[in-house]
C-alpha cells in the first residue's frame, strides 16, 4: 500500500484527530480483520473525491492497494455512514458559533444522463424528475444551509420534485437567525411558522411583481446568497458530487458523503 502521497497524509491526520476526538471505535475484536484500517480507508476516499479521482479503480491504482478493487468499493461504502456522522457533528459544531446571516438554497443532482432516464434501476427508488435553471433531470435534490462565512450547517436530500419548503423547515428548525433564500421559498404560511420574535426570520427572494416591497437592506442581504451558489459549484467540479458510476444505492450515497466531507475539511 503506497501512502507516501503527499495530499494524503495532511487528509489522514484531520481524520485521526477527528475519531480521537469523537472517540469512535471503529475495529472490532471478532471476525475477519479490514484489509485497510477504517482510518486509511476513509483518507482514501476523502483523498478521492478531494483530488477528484474518476473511478474507485483508478483510486485503487494510485495507491497499490493489495485487497482488490472491488473490496475497496466495498470498504468505501460500508464506511460511509462514518463519515455522515463526522459530517453531523461538524455541523452541529459550527452551527454554535454560525454567523448571524444563513442562506439555504437546493440544487439538481443527476444520476443519470436524461436520455437514461427510463432504464435507470439503481436509484428509481429515490430519484425522480426535477427541474432546475439547466432545465429538467432525473434525479435528488440537495438543500444545504451555510452561514455568511460559508460554514455548512443543515444538510437535506430529496427526490428530484422535493418540496424545498418541508426540507426548509424541517432541515432549520433548530437553527436561528435571518435566513436568505432563493423564491422557490416564498410562502405566506412558512414564513409565519418559521418565524420566532428576535430569534429568526426568514427573508425569501421578492418575486417579480414584490420587489418595489423589498428593502434596501433586504436587497443586501440578498445578494450574498450568491455564495451559496458557490458551494454547489465547487461540489459538482472540484469534489465530484454529480456522479453515474455507483451500481448501488448505497454507492451513490458514499460518494455523495465524501464529496460533502472532503469539501468540509477542505
Amino acid at each position: 500500500m503506497n501512502l507516501s502521497i503527499k495530499p494524503y497524509h495532511s487528509i489522514l491526520t484531520k481524520v485521526q484527530f477527528l475519531i480521537k476526538q469523537l472517540n469512535l471505535k471503529l475495529i472490532k475484536n471478532t471476525g475477519r480483520p479490514l484489509s485497510i484500517s477504517p482510518e486509511h480507508l476513509i483518507s482514501i476516499g476523502l483523498f478521492w473525491k478531494k483530488q477528484t479521482v474518476k473511478t474507485i479503480k483508478s483510486l485503487w491504482q494510485i495507491f497499490s492497494l493489495t485487497c482488490a478493487y472491488k473490496t475497496l468499493t466495498v470498504l468505501l461504502k460500508k464506511f460511509a455512514p462514518v463519515t455522515a456522522l463526522i459530517l453531523s457533528v461538524i455541523m452541529r459544531a459550527n452551527r454554535k458559533t454560525a454567523h448571524l446571516v444563513k442562506h439555504t438554497d437546493a440544487t439538481d443532482i443527476p444520476v443519470c444522463l436524461n436520455k437514461n432516464a427510463k432504464r435507470h434501476r439503481t436509484m428509481n427508488a429515490l430519484a425522480d424528475w426535477g427541474y432546475s435553471g439547466k432545465g429538467h433531470y432525473y434525479g435528488l435534490k440537495m438543500n444545504i444551509t451555510t452561514d455568511l462565512a460559508g460554514r455548512l450547517l443543515a444538510l437535506h436530500f430529496a427526490s428530484g420534485n422535493g418540496n424545498d419548503r418541508q426540507a426548509f423547515a424541517r432541515m432549520n428548525k433548530d437553527i436561528n437567525g435571518i435566513f436568505i433564500a432563493d423564491s422557490g421559498y416564498v410562502s405566506k404560511d412558512l414564513a409565519q411558522e418559521f418565524f420566532i420574535a428576535h430569534r429568526r426570520i426568514l427573508l425569501a427572494k421578492p418575486r417579480a411583481n414584490m420587489k418595489k416591497l423589498a428593502t434596501i437592506m433586504f436587497n443586501k442581504l440578498y445578494d450574498t446568497r450568491m455564495l451559496i451558489e458557490q458551494h454547489f459549484r465547487n461540489l459538482k467540479e472540484f469534489f465530484g458530487l454529480v456522479s453515474s458510476l455507483p451500481h448501488s444505492i448505497d454507492g451513490y450515497l458514499a460518494n455523495y458523503l465524501y464529496s460533502l466531507l472532503a469539501y468540509v475539511l477542505g
